[in-house]
């Protein structure tokens, strides 16, 4: 009897341990389950309110799906207050793993862009590309700094001090910075390059590598191409059929009736660097249609019928075309890091190229590569094409390529070297680079593992004894950016984020890293949600 009775207690004291045990996992789960959904909130760009919403969709399908389970999604905690602690903290772990991770590193290279948010107030990220000495190379957000008076180059590099110092960074491995090349950040004395190759000076170090974001440098030099003979007609007449909600569905229908390979035209807009392209190869293929609706309102446009202004408009349609097709290389999606600074050199000097092509063929009304002014030259318009001015606007082009891409010229033996070593011309390479390319060239097992695609793989497998020198340049050489990360400042809603809290969500955005949450959810005392 005593021993069926101590039994008893025990299978008693056992079912209410698993209950507590039970109920503390429960609430542990319920601890993951917000972290995560927080975290969805705040990569995509949602209100930080919007955790509510959630909660009610997930007791919406919980009803109908699995009943006995709505207790269970009750219990994750999602309202406004706890998503914004929750985002908080996740971004306060991932600044401390970046703290971490950045004494790893051999080099380091900054990029930097100033936008304004939804309040006008000029928000200035900071990235930051490092490597290790295993060539493990690394892309976060360094910090995200309110500028709330000036922007000077000053103020910029302020705050790019205090950013370096919070994490801990060390100036001697600063390999490059990056900027959109906006006065107050190229400035030679005023500006942010200005006083850091002034700070870097001081240090005794050598200066930075300056790069201005080649995709904005791209950009500039299309603004050369302005021809608003062209833009200002197009713009017109699509404003005039869009702008008023009859007409825009009266030309719809038209096109519709007309049996037309599109359906509406599209707008011009300035921001954005590819409209112009996508707008003017629209145009030019519904010209007739066009003019046709724009008469039977009564609208005439000249310019439409004018041979020679459709010359002008077939000509910069494949340039702009031709310049589009660039915009899209230099962004490089889905191609590796590291190669990213050698394939953006690449396109450049190939589109050049292909400019200086142009210019001898335009001048014999050659159109092979200019597929719009070709299709019109076989129509025999009654207005000869104009060369002269084709040709003078390609070598404006030519011009402004040149001017903006001069610094990445200078560079070109870096970039080469770092591109394909064993064609690098060893009398020209730099006095420290000379015996370890001797070496590196004649040893017939490094060729065979030598890869174009696989530059990265390649140097960390180089012995360090060996190719000291050529190693160190290749890490710099894996920093580079070529080009700014696209910033989610602008798809971030919600005009009421505090600048923390648009920071936390920015961080948490376009991080590599993943906040621990097992350790956050470790830390926390589980409640149920009320």
């Amino acid at each position: 009897m005593r021993a069926d009775k101590v039994l008893k207690l025990k299978s008693v004291l056992s079912a209410q341990q698993n209950t507590f045990v039970l109920q503390t996992q429960l609430n542990q789960s319920s601890v993951r389950a917000s972290f995560q959904v927080a975290k969805l909130i705040a990569t995509n760009g949602r209100p930080f309110s919007d955790g509510e919403f959630v909660k009610k969709c997930m007791n919406a399908v919980a009803e109908e799906v699995c009943p006995d389970k709505k207790d269970v999604l009750n219990a994750v905690s999602l309202s406004a207050s706890t998503v914004t602690r929750r985002i908080e903290e996740m971004g306060d772990n991932v600044y401390a793993q970046l703290q971490e991770k950045v004494k790893e590193f051999e080099f380091f290279a900054l990029a930097l862009d100033e936008s304004n948010d939804v309040q006008d107030t000029a928000q200035l990220l900071i990235f930051l590309r490092g490597v290790n000495s295993n060539f493990e190379v690394s892309e976060e957000l360094a910090a995200l700094q309110s500028l709330k008076g000036t922007t000077t180059g000053e103020d910029i590099f302020g705050k790019v001090c205090q950013t370096m110092g919070e994490l801990g960074l060390d100036w001697s491995k600063l390999a490059s910075i990056t900027t959109d090349g906006a006065p107050c950040m190229v400035g030679a004395s005023r500006g942010l390059i200005g006083r850091m190759n002034k700070e870097m000076e001081e240090r005794g170090l050598t200066p930075l590598l300056q790069v201005h974001c080649l995709i904005h440098q791209q950009a500039l030099c299309c603004k050369v191409l302005k021809w608003e003979s062209v833009m200002k007609v197009v713009v017109s007449c699509i404003n005039f059929i869009r702008a008023n909600g009859l007409k825009h569905r009266q030309f719809q229908a038209f096109l519709a009736e007309l049996e037309s390979a599109h359906g509406d035209v599209l707008y011009h807009t300035e921001v954005r660097w590819l409209s112009r392209g996508r707008v003017l190869r629209r145009f030019y293929e519904l010209l007739p249609e066009i003019n046709t609706f724009l008469l039977t309102k009564g609208k005439t446009v000249p310019e439409l019928i004018d041979a020679e202004w459709k010359w002008d408009l077939a000509f910069l349609t494949d340039v702009t075309e031709m310049l589009n097709g660039l915009n899209l290389q230099l962004q490089g999606k889905g191609k590796l890091i590291c190669d990213m600074i050698c394939d953006m050199y690449s396109h450049i000097k190939a589109f050049e190229v292909k400019i200086a092509l142009l210019v001898g063929q335009v001048q014999k009304q050659d159109f092979t590569h200019l597929p719009v002014t070709k299709s019109l030259s076989a129509e025999k318009p009654v207005a000869p094409f104009p060369a002269e001015k084709s040709v003078e606007a390609l070598e404006k082009l030519k011009a402004e390529f040149d001017v903006r891409f001069r610094e990445l010229h200078v560079h070109a033996k870096e970039i080469r070297l770092f591109q394909n070593p064993f064609a690098a011309n060893i009398d020209k390479a730099p006095p420290s680079y000379q015996f370890e390319l001797a070496e590196l060239q004649n040893c017939d097992i490094l060729k065979d593992t030598f890869k174009p695609n696989g530059l990265i793989e390649f140097y960390a497998s180089l012995p360090n004894e060996t190719y000291p020198n050529i190693k160190r340049q290749a890490m710099k050489m894996s920093t580079l950016f070529g080009s700014m990360m696209k910033s989610p400042m602008k798809t971030t809603k919600g005009s009421r984020l505090t600048d923390e809290h648009l920071h936390q969500s920015l961080r948490l955005a376009v991080t590599g890293m993943e906040p621990d949450i097992g350790l956050l959810t470790s830390q926390k005392q589980a409640h149920s949600s009320h």
